[in-house]
């Protein structure tokens, strides 16, 4: 059972140890100087605090390759000046990661990276100039010189968030063929084909998949069997949910369901997707409403029936991540610089508050990798 656990937790994109070692670190990607780390114990959800373990400006998230033995961040460096990618080695033992090197993202404000499932290549999301860069990851983890920039134009209806192209996040499919870039400026999700071998992408066919007008598609996650992905979008509060035909790429819309309840009249502006790790339930962070909600998925269809949103204490949950065990999810505050925990009932999929909190600045994403 915990094979097949680990096995379907990976697809999901949830980095886990298959083992019966209970020892992770925790990496806390931020805005400010570093990445932050933590020993973490997922048999009593213990973490001892490592620190600072990584200096990089603003490492708004994190990703590791499937054998963890590197860390890249993406830099998001803020204003007018390009933004980068940094790689780390990663020390198992002590948690420490050792600086490699790093490479400009040829862009803006990139908020977003991934590892194909090779670990020969690596590509970024340039939020503010809308492009995709693309890396060949060296054989000793370094950033090769750039191999791609993949770049969108036009805009959306929303004048003040959708005046061009704004890439969110780079996700590679299960099988390693296609690379889907949710773009919030242009209310699409890019479709890319992968070359690992050669460490470059090149328009699908079809090349984007459609969300609502004035949506702003910004994270996707993918059922563990890939039949279904689903969609947050931050400008409207709700999850878009499509069929993927595996053989091309394409993505088919079967349902819109909001994250907010029935009524709600205030501003949310949704942050995070994830699936649990046995698929049977999805959860979207709301920020500024302060809230996760759950939705119980219908394993036949794909589609989603929300069963409970629950406010988390603050204003900002941007990262949400489960813990390995599937027991606890860990929720960032990038205002009130904390992350909190969460029980999880994993036969309802709800979520209950515990009184765990932990302090770090400005928290946006997290990273499990099983300790040496």
């Amino acid at each position: 059972m915990k094979l097949k656990m680990a096995a379907l937790a990976i697809m999901a994109g949830t980095l886990l140890n298959s083992s019966s070692n209970s020892n992770y670190i925790l990496y806390v990607g931020t805005y400010g100087e570093g990445i932050h780390g933590y020993r973490y114990d997922a048999a009593t959800g213990k973490l001892d605090p490592l620190h600072l373990v990584g200096k990089v400006v603003n490492p708004s998230f994190l990703a590791a390759d499937r054998s963890f033995k590197y860390l890249y961040a993406a830099s998001e460096v803020e204003g007018k000046e390009p933004g980068a990618v940094a790689g780390f080695a990663i020390n198992r033992s002590t948690g420490m990661l050792t600086a490699l090197n790093s490479r400009s993202s040829d862009g803006m404000a990139p908020c977003h990276l991934a590892v194909d499932h090779t670990g020969k290549m690596l590509i970024a999301a340039n939020y503010t100039s809308g492009s995709v860069p693309v890396y060949p990851i060296e054989h000793n983890g370094d950033i090769g010189p750039l191999s791609g920039l993949m770049k969108a134009e036009g805009s959306g209806p929303n004048k003040k968030r959708q005046e061009g192209p704004h890439m969110h996040e780079t996700v590679f499919s299960a099988d390693n063929k296609f690379a889907y870039v949710p773009d919030l400026g242009l209310d699409v999700i890019h479709i890319y084909k992968v070359d690992s071998a050669h460490a470059t992408l090149t328009p699908n066919d079809p090349a984007v998949a459609k969300t609502d007008p004035g949506s702003g598609p910004r994270h996707i996650a993918f059922s563990h069997d890939g039949k279904f992905a689903y969609v947050v979008h931050e400008l409207i509060p709700q999850v878009a949910v499509f069929s993927v035909d595996k053989a091309t790429g394409a993505l088919t819309h079967l349902q819109t369901i909001p994250t907010v309840p029935d009524g709600f009249k205030g501003v949310s502006n949704p942050a995070e997707i994830l699936i649990d790790h046995g698929g049977n339930f999805v959860y979207a962070s709301n920020r500024f409403y302060g809230s996760i909600a759950v939705f119980a998925v219908d394993h036949a269809t794909g589609k989603l029936t929300r069963v409970q949103v629950i406010e988390t204490g603050g204003e900002m949950p941007r990262g949400v991540e489960l813990d390995p065990s599937g027991k606890l999810l860990f929720v960032g505050d990038q205002k009130l610089n904390k992350f909190v925990l969460f029980n999880v009932d994993q036969a309802s999929g709800k979520l209950t508050l515990t009184d765990k909190v932990f302090e770090v600045p400005s928290p946006v994403s997290f990273l499990f990798v099983p300790a040496a």
